[in-house]
């Protein structure tokens, strides 16, 4: 039998897997349309949901009464979504990925606005020791500047914002519940694209398709169990294998060679969003100072 630690380490490992083909997946789909992908990860992301519905809950589970978090929540993921999925079908991947590791710096600074939260010099630094490893892998100039790399900075930004709203909305709302509202959003919505031209899938194709929403709502279930059974320090450092998984199959597929330039901006990404970690696993523990 595993210990709870050992079930969490498995959860995030099958997690930060799943997350990493769906990525594949969507760099694959670019000869379908974003709305097309976006309907087949909203409506199959519903599969995952359904099956941790209670059976008592079954005949009311979409009520809530907090309608404007959940509309937060599915506005801002669902930009996340969609700049991402640009970004993955337009850069190597993994320059995305790697940039994509920035996140928790953006959720540091979002959390003094929207939570109140005090953020000291530790956390500070590590937010510019990122800052310059995005500059690094970017390379911005008014006459080399890629555009899109702007993608999964605005992911980023957007994944921070879902984040701060998932705080509020985990103290009364089952992660379930959160998931179904975010998926049935990007499933509606992605119908507002019709008129842009759908293509008809092959048997092959579909199935494929099928598993960008059924890869994405398992990796966000198996990600929030594996925060359940262990604990966050422990399990957390594994999701940087999806750098090494994007290098591989970057390589492997698409014959993609990562710069140098992107290894040592991702390095100071990583440092940075490692940084944050360990000192918010630290304040819970010790009260607040200066230097936090």
């Amino acid at each position: 039998m595993l210990t709870q630690n050992q079930l969490g380490f498995l959860y995030m490992f099958l997690s930060v897997c799943a997350f990493s083909f769906m990525d594949l997946i969507v760099k694959w789909s670019d000869n379908y349309p974003i709305g097309e992908v976006i309907f087949f990860r909203g409506f199959f992301g519903l599969i995952p949901i359904f099956l941790l519905i209670p059976r008592e809950r079954l005949r009311n589970f979409y009520q809530t009464k907090r309608h404007k978090l959940h509309f937060q929540r599915c506005l801002s993921g669902l930009i996340a979504l969609i700049a991402i999925f640009i970004a993955l079908r337009k850069l190597p991947l993994a320059t995305v990925v790697s940039i994509s590791f920035a996140a928790p710096i953006f959720i540091t600074i979002m959390s003094i606005f929207f939570l109140n939260e005090k953020v000291g010099m530790y956390r500070w630094l590590a937010v510019l020791v990122g800052f310059i490893g995005i500059v690094i892998i970017t390379e911005p100039g008014l006459n080399s500047f890629n555009i899109y790399y702007l993608y999964p900075i605005i992911f980023c930004i957007g994944l921070s914002y879902v984040a701060i709203v998932i705080r509020r909305l985990s103290l009364t709302e089952p992660i379930w519940l959160i998931g179904f509202y975010f998926s049935f959003t990007i499933m509606m919505t992605s119908f507002l694209t019709l008129p842009y031209g759908w293509i008809m899938p092959s048997l092959k194709d579909f199935i494929l398709l099928s598993l960008v929403g059924i890869l994405g709502g398992a990796a966000n279930l198996l990600l929030t169990q594996s925060y359940k059974f262990s604990e966050v320090s422990l399990v957390s450092p594994l999701k940087y294998l999806s750098l090494l998984f994007a290098i591989f199959f970057g390589y492997l597929i698409w014959n993609e060679i990562p710069s140098y330039k992107t290894l040592v901006g991702a390095s100071l990404v990583i440092l940075s969003s490692i940084i944050i970690f360990r000192r918010e696993i630290y304040l819970k523990k010790t009260s607040f100072n200066f230097w936090t």
